[in-house]
């Protein structure tokens, strides 16, 4: 029994069954349905036709660009795509639902079955089942903030194309989840079919979770909505099963409902008991005929994908000889991937060493400072190419990794490159052997004592030695060098 897996409670292990319902805003300028604009942050009910206010007599006209996006989205996440589809009436009555039911699919949906391969910070793999991709309207946006008494209604949202990805119940931890919705969000930002933007609400989660004794049935699920981050979506997990193992434990039972996450209190509570399929009362939209798509065009979409996170991991692995590592990191943002591509180009030389090496800086100093003042890699100061300079003086020998860091610190601030800054500063490594000797003679004569233990067998004091030679040389000595000519003197 894999451990990682299971939740221990009082009457032994339980296991977590897992479920997502991912719903991504489709990137069109226009609606699923109608010609109003989509974009974020207009004044309220600013953006709202006819259609999308569920005028009489109003009828819904498929938008192509939608449609396209959806089966480029199925495509991306090795999906089924139906030739023929039918959209359907979800009926439901809510205050920003105008029509009284949303325009969705249920049985026929634009894409079938598919798979995301996801991989766990320690390296397993696992493959995550997906049952369908439809597409749907979304609904408009009910505000109880504004006023102590009335709720205020924004229809800007309505009518907005929403891909809802359906995930098979295969998903056994909050880890798995959060590495499911990454790689899914990475997919979706390369192909250009959604900005994955949760804060923004373009990318929101509903969780299915339940908790069973290992080998037994699924047990009765809980549905967690709208959840709007990764990290509020490994917190609701986390919570939700231990409420449900408490509960079980206790000889309570689980109920099929539909439960709000507090991200104030890292806390579930109930919304409303689940619906099921029937309460809904589908059927198909009398106004839209099945929608039937050619399989010339499917092909040609699939011929003008761009490159894929799995794919270029494998080509990042295989040219430039990266670890596993790095190589998941560079793809898990198309901006990133972009940066490290856009460097690469401005390398001399560009080779598996050099490319690891800006990979590393990349990594760990870029992110570092990119993360201490909340800035995006679009925002960074320090420009692939001048990242590149960095590593090549690195390279070159020009500079010592340490030095480098400095030096990074004044291209961060200045945005200046790192020759100009190295000459400025007075930063240029020492690699002049008869400098270094002066010092490491200097050093040696000041610790008689340590170089006498030194020589009857206490190597560690080596260490010692260069730290003096490197402090008296304020840091710009040729590391390297220091080293060769120490060995050779205490070899003496």
């Amino acid at each position: 029994m894999d451990n990682r897996y299971f939740y221990e409670g009082t009457t032994g292990p339980w296991e977590l069954v897992i479920g997502l319902e991912v719903h991504a805003q489709v990137i069109s300028n226009a609606k699923l349905f109608s010609g109003a604009a989509t974009a974020f942050g207009a004044e309220p009910n600013t953006q709202v036709s006819f259609v999308d206010a569920a005028m009489p007599g109003m009828l819904p006209v498929i938008n192509e660009v939608c449609v396209e996006q959806a089966i480029k989205t199925g495509l991306g996440i090795n999906a089924e795509i139906n030739l023929v589809s039918v959209f359907d009436r979800k009926n439901y009555f809510y205050a920003d639902l105008p029509a009284g039911y949303q325009i969705s699919q249920y049985t026929r949906p634009i894409v079938g079955k598919g798979y995301l391969d996801i991989e766990l910070e320690d390296g397993t793999a696992r493959r995550i089942g997906i049952t369908r991709l439809h597409l749907e309207q979304d609904a408009g946006k009910s505000i109880h903030d504004q006023h102590p008494e009335k709720s205020y209604i924004d229809l800007n949202r309505s009518g907005v194309a929403l891909m809802e990805i359906v995930s098979e119940p295969d998903l056994r931890s909050a880890e798995e989840a959060a590495a499911y919705v990454r790689k899914l969000r990475a997919i979706v930002r390369c192909l250009g079919t959604c900005d994955g933007n949760m804060d923004q609400g373009s990318m929101r989660v509903d969780v299915n979770v339940s908790v069973r004794k290992a080998g037994e049935a699924f047990g009765t699920r809980a549905e967690i909505k709208n959840v709007n981050s990764i990290k509020f979506l490994t917190q609701a997990i986390h919570y939700e099963a231990e409420r449900q193992i408490v509960l079980l434990e206790e000889g309570g039972e689980v109920l099929q409902e539909t439960r709000l996450f507090d991200a104030a209190r890292g806390t579930t509570r109930p919304m409303r008991g689940k619906e099921h399929a029937h309460d809904y009362r589908y059927f198909p939209d009398p106004d839209l005929p099945p929608l039937v798509v050619d399989a010339t065009w499917v092909e040609k979409i699939r011929s003008q994908m761009p490159e894929l996170p799995d794919a270029k991991k494998t080509r990042f692995m295989k040219e430039y000889e990266l670890p596993a590592y790095d190589a998941s990191v560079l793809v898990g943002e198309t901006e990133t991937a972009t940066y490290f591509e856009t460097g690469l180009k401005s390398l001399d030389p560009l080779t598996a060493k050099t490319a690891k090496l800006f990979s590393n800086w990349l990594i760990v100093e870029l992110f570092g400072a990119l993360n201490r003042e909340g800035k995006t890699i679009d925002q960074s100061p320090v420009t692939p190419s001048l990242l590149a300079g960095l590593i090549n003086q690195i390279q070159a020998g020009v500079i010592s990794g340490k030095i480098a860091k400095e030096v990074f610190s004044l291209m961060w601030e200045s945005g200046k490159d790192a020759t100009s800054l190295i000459e400025e500063h007075g930063l240029k490594q020492v690699s002049d052997d008869g400098a270094i000797l002066a010092t490491i003679d200097k050093v040696l004569s000041e610790n008689p004592s340590m170089v006498d233990e030194y020589k009857s067998g206490k190597d560690k004091l080596f260490g010692f030695f260069v730290g003096q030679v490197m402090k008296a040389m304020a840091g710009k000595a040729n590391p390297e060098l220091v080293n060769q000519l120490l060995k050779e003197k205490l070899g003496k």
